[in-house]
């Protein structure tokens, strides 16, 4: 049953600048706020999208002054390139409504000094009772800053032309019954409408392209069904091993961390049907339609369907990188898996019989997120076998990061006196096309929830598919001795995700 919306009338062509609020961050001293949201805020407030009337306040179990808080902040900032004259004198301006909060989650004191702080930026910064609160804190203290939220009445408005917001971080939930849990206790305190589950994938320009190229264009959404197109694969791979969050690895793996959101989005952006409008109810309403036409797999099937590995010690860019289990934080003896290959099928109309090859993964040659869609080969080649031996099925990649962009595969002729066709591509790259810079995720995402506008963010009703598709799989590797195969790092994964494809006559892409 679709979820209301709270404002789906938002118009998408519109300059929008953010109405007065307060933006209160909890986890304000984590990596999250340094990397992601102080840029993403400085960049908004450069380009004259965040009013005078705007305050962020910090809250975190640090102990820091207001002072502190700003010149950590305006440090993050630096660090990551914000620089010039007049950014600094901007940023520098905007920090004076930056205010800071030191305490522990579960403490009322915290809550009531949070409540003294914004009814101070009230009346100082005319932030108008406009709340915006960012949970950006490890996902076990989830519900308890909620419930605290609830109980010290600070999810109220104070007056009717007043919102109150909660931008929720992933994950959302460690399977579906604790995201169902996460959801009771949230929806106790905030209505569906005032939750925004962030998926920074979403707010990628190149993923918000998909609906335009499809539903933009008249030459790509008729063949954009299995009349034409032979199977799809999805790749999210990363060159990176886990770092200093083996800790945190250990206990989510790449299906968890990768495949129940970033993965799941794309999918439903790509399969999705036309919505019958272009707001937030008519597009998730369709991503919620696509999730819940996948095939589920059975414990059998998982065992022949899915691949899951880990990566040993290997070279990556000239480098030679540790296996996982002598990473930091990492059990030497972990099953933990740090990639994923699986076959899906979506049981629907427009794409019965199309495989869904799904790959994520650690440790691979380099960093690269695509949908390539590979169309059916020609029924007849005119041709001797001879004049089309570098000839391969046509194709489009939607390139997701990071040369953002489309590249379509196709036939041509070879030049010369001979007939010869062979495969070539032809490009588009967004930073050639557009003069503009296109906002960076956080960004674009951050003034979305501000301005109410809830089309990039996950409704409850896709946490509850994506974990539909998701749980049976963790369940048959926890309950049966599922495989745990390994790939050296460097390489581009498994030999048995190769032979998974390989079973249909197919191969993986090699981007």
């Amino acid at each position: 049953m679709p979820l209301p919306e709270e404002n789906p009338l938002v118009d998408p062509t519109a300059e929008r600048v953010a109405p007065p609020a307060v933006l209160v961050v909890f986890g304000a001293s984590g990596d999250l706020t340094s990397r992601k949201l102080m840029p993403a805020i400085e960049n908004l407030a450069l380009r004259r999208l965040l009013p005078p009337g705007f305050a962020v306040v910090g809250v975190a179990r640090t102990e820091m002054d207001d002072d502190d808080f700003r010149t950590r902040m305006r440090e993050a900032v630096e660090k990551l390139g914000g620089g010039g004259d007049e950014a600094r004198h901007v940023w520098d301006a905007f920090t004076g409504g930056f205010r800071y909060v030191a305490g522990d989650y579960s403490d009322s004191a915290t809550f009531d000094r949070l409540k003294e702080v914004l009814d101070e930026l009230d009346e100082q910064r005319g932030t108008a009772g406009n709340r915006l609160y960012y949970l950006a804190t490890p996902p076990e203290t989830f519900p308890v800053i909620v419930k605290a939220l609830g109980e010290e009445k600070l999810n109220t408005a104070k007056h009717p032309d007043a919102f109150i917001r909660v931008v929720i971080e992933k994950p959302y939930g460690h399977d579906g019954a604790s995201a169902r849990a996460l959801d009771e206790v949230v929806h106790a305190v905030f209505d569906e409408h005032q939750v925004y589950r962030i998926d920074h994938y979403l707010g990628k320009e190149t993923v918000q392209n998909v609906l335009a190229l499809r539903f933009a264009n008249a030459i790509f959404e008729p063949v954009w069904n299995r009349r034409y197109v032979d199977h799809v694969q999805i790749t999210v791979a990363e060159s990176l091993g886990v770092g200093h969050r083996g800790g945190f690895y250990e206990k989510a793996g790449a299906l968890r961390d990768i495949v129940q959101n970033h993965v799941m989005q794309v999918m439903a952006l790509t399969t999705m049907e036309p919505p019958a409008s272009f707001d937030a109810q008519g597009i998730r309403d369709e991503k919620v339609k696509a999730l819940r036409a996948v095939d589920i797999l059975s414990r059998e099937e998982v065992l022949t369907e899915v691949v899951r590995a880990q990566y040993s010690r290997g070279w990556v860019e000239g480098e030679e990188v540790p296996g996982y289990r002598e990473e930091e934080g990492v059990d030497p003896h972990s099953q933990t898996e740090t990639y994923v290959a699986m076959r899906l099928k979506v049981d629907n109309w427009r794409w019965a019989g199309v495989p869904f090859y799904i790959r994520t993964g650690k440790r691979l040659p380099k960093r690269v997120t695509e949908v390539a869609m590979q169309f059916q080969k020609v029924p007849h080649l005119p041709f001797a076998p001879s004049q089309a031996r570098d000839l391969a099925p046509d194709a489009l990649v939607l390139r997701i990061q990071p040369d953002e962009g489309i590249t379509l595969l196709f036939g041509a002729k070879v030049p010369g006196q001979t007939f010869e066709v062979r495969s070539v591509s032809m490009d588009f790259f967004y930073g050639a096309a557009f003069l503009e810079e296109a906002p960076e995720a956080y960004e674009r995402l951050l003034l979305d929830a501000l301005v109410g506008d809830p089309t990039l963010f996950i409704r409850s009703d896709e946490v509850e598919q994506a974990w539909r598709i998701c749980d049976p799989i963790l369940d048959a590797w926890s309950e049966a001795d599922a495989p745990l195969a390994t790939y050296e790092s460097g390489t581009w994964g498994p030999a048995e995700a190769d032979r998974l494809l390989a079973r249909d006559g197919h191969r993986w892409r090699q981007p």
